[in-house]
């Protein structure tokens, strides 16, 4: 058996390889998808920093309760931002989602014991279940959103035959919402044949057997399907409140025409 801690060889190489998997990565957005080179490497350089200061961190952070609960808002402040600027939406509007979805499903992990009480495992745990909860928030939004604009006509058309607001959005935003849920349901669906978790193989490697290995991973990946389906169908309800589209202007019901301000007839 190797005698190294890590799956990868963290040679000089390494550098070397992050290089070219950056460029690859940043010339083929530009060329073939047309996205800015600089932000594939401007998204690089900026892991690199923030798992150097996160690193560096860590012992301070897994003695402290009270800064590891700072962290974990630093967290959602940074994954409702993130999310924000992706779907065009207010801040605190994409922090209820991921809120919703992560703090019954982290309480219920607490209140069952299979969450320890300890800072470094919240840290661990809750980062998993933000990031996901974000990715949801993410697509869902960018889906809805972009469902909203292109089939406004149907939005109205639903407000002609007096539907209310949030029925007519929910006839266009609810079939597609739960399409954001299929990334994480097809992680789970070919976990053991497709992937191998990089938690599950750490696990194992450190000494760990085998079966209580899959069982933590089945936790997380199950907890990351409750976190972003509750995450969804709250971001859902608010898109269908209008909150990711412009208000909608009230259908005008039908009249007598006016000229010069008053009533014909």
């Amino acid at each position: 058996m190797s005698d190294q801690s890590t799956l990868l060889n963290l040679g000089p190489a390494v550098w070397l390889l992050l290089a070219l998997l950056l460029a690859v990565a940043s010339v083929v957005a530009r060329q073939a998808l047309g996205m800015p080179a600089r932000r594939l490497w401007f998204a690089g350089a900026r892991a690199l920093l923030q798992l150097a200061v996160v690193a560096g961190a860590v012992a301070s952070l897994s003695r402290s309760a009270a800064l590891s609960a700072a962290f974990l808002l630093l967290m959602l402040l940074v994954a409702a931002w993130t999310a924000a600027r992706r779907i065009g939406a207010a801040p605190h509007i994409t922090a209820l989602p991921i809120l919703a979805g992560v703090v019954p499903v982290a309480g219920l992990m607490l209140a069952t014991g299979v969450l320890p009480v300890q800072p470094l495992a919240w840290l661990a745990v809750c980062g998993q279940l933000i990031g996901g909860a974000m990715t949801a928030v993410n697509l869902a939004g960018r889906r809805i959103g972009a469902e909203l604009r292109v089939r406004r006509g149907e939005v109205e058309a639903g407000l002609a035959l007096g539907l209310p607001p949030q029925a007519a959005r929910a006839l266009v935003a609810r079939p597609v919402a739960h399409e954001a849920l299929l990334p994480a349901l097809d992680q789970t669906r070919t976990v053991g044949t497709v992937t191998l978790p990089g938690a599950f193989v750490g696990l194992v490697l450190g000494g760990a057997p085998p079966l209580e290995a899959g069982v933590v991973q089945l936790v997380v990946l199950v907890s990351l399907l409750a976190v972003e389906a509750i995450a969804v169908a709250v971001l859902a309800r608010l898109a269908e409140a209008g909150h990711l589209e412009q208000p909608l202007a009230p259908y005008p019901r039908p009249g007598r025409p006016r000229v010069g301000g008053r009533a014909r007839g």
